[in-house]
């Protein structure tokens, strides 16, 4: 059995928050209203953007899909993989949401997935005063699925822990966030839903790791050093081994202040490439740790973000392999 952290006991509260909760996957994507009027589809943000340019595929998916005349839904878009057919980061699917032009050109590198998790409104008729749980199966009733594109927030209502355990452990296994906990007796409540919903994500240490190597940018970034290879301790031998790479999320100002902190550390140049002295200590936050034969330690950190440079650190009190094997191990427990 998967076990992340304290997730266990917080899944567990979740449940006992409310009386009859629903389970639904916790999509790491961007939040959409889809407003259906006739054969007119408009999409927009929650901060109420006007996204529908940019998402042209979810527009005809949502003609295809929605079976009534007029009707306010809610989902979260996931940007997906085109080769392995996973999601992908939601800063991955934010290039999507910038582009103003070749729009065509994103749509086939960015798919994306709909899930619908709410409606509001269908055909005249407001739902702010029905249950959570009758406005799923208003929702079900309007929507055609459409598979892989186009469907509903995967759910599951149970207050019986293994059985909430196990739907956890898929979500996470489907590369999504985690589950939302929510009160399927709550009316509809517009911006945070606070006593209605509960997220319940894997909350992982954080490590503090040395960037080894780096690659020139391209594009807007050519100038910059970016997809930083950072690496833990081998506590026996001195050496350090690389556990993953660190490229998204980070800003502008990020990848300034970290070329111009690197280049001076340069040891190798090859093409792109360049092998750096490591010295740069940072505290690097993650969601998994993985096997993988791809990186020297054995290890690989799924998405890490960095979170603060560590100069009060010196590179012998960089992490070692073996407290990454000692996290890794304290993702599993056994029945």
């Amino acid at each position: 059995m998967v076990m992340l952290g304290e997730k266990a006991p917080t899944l567990e509260k979740a449940l006992e928050s409310y009386e009859k909760p629903a389970l639904e996957y916790k999509y790491d994507g961007l939040r959409i209203q889809i407003h259906k009027k006739n054969d007119k589809i408009w999409l927009f943000t929650r901060r109420l953007e006007d996204v529908t340019k940019q998402f042209p595929d979810l527009v005809e998916y949502s003609k295809k899909a929605i079976k009534v005349k007029e009707c306010l839904v809610e989902g979260e878009t996931i940007g997906i993989d085109h080769e392995t057919n996973r999601p992908i980061p939601f800063q991955e699917l934010s290039k999507r949401i910038q582009r103003k032009y070749d729009i065509e050109k994103m749509v086939k590198k960015i798919p994306v997935q709909m899930h619908l998790f709410d409606v509001v409104y269908v055909d005249g008729k407001i739902l702010f005063d029905e249950k959570f749980e009758n406005r799923r199966k208003i929702l079900e009733n309007i929507i055609k699925i459409i598979p892989n594109k186009f469907e509903l927030a995967k759910q599951l209502v149970t207050k019986d822990i293994k059985k909430a355990q196990k739907f956890y452990e898929e979500s996470l296994k489907a590369n999504q966030e985690g589950l939302m906990v929510k009160n399927s007796q709550a009316k509809y409540k517009p911006g945070r839903r606070v006593g209605q919903w509960t997220k319940v994500k894997p909350v992982m240490e954080s490590l503090d790791l040395v960037i080894v190597s780096a690659e020139w940018g391209k594009g807007k970034r050519s100038n910059w050093l970016s997809s930083f290879k950072i690496a833990c301790r081998e506590p026996n031998t001195g050496k350090f081994l690389a556990c993953g790479k660190l490229g998204t999320g980070l800003k502008d100002e990020q990848f300034k202040e970290l070329t111009k902190k690197l280049e001076k550390l340069i040891i190798e140049s090859k093409g792109t490439k360049v092998r750096l002295k490591p010295k740069i200590v940072i505290e690097v936050a993650y969601e998994e740790i993985q096997k993988s034969p791809k990186y020297e330690s054995g290890f690989a950190l799924r998405f890490p973000r960095l979170i603060r440079f560590r100069p009060d650190k010196d590179i012998e009190e960089v992490d070692t392999k073996d407290r990454i094997n000692k996290l890794y191990k304290q993702q599993f427990m056994k029945k």
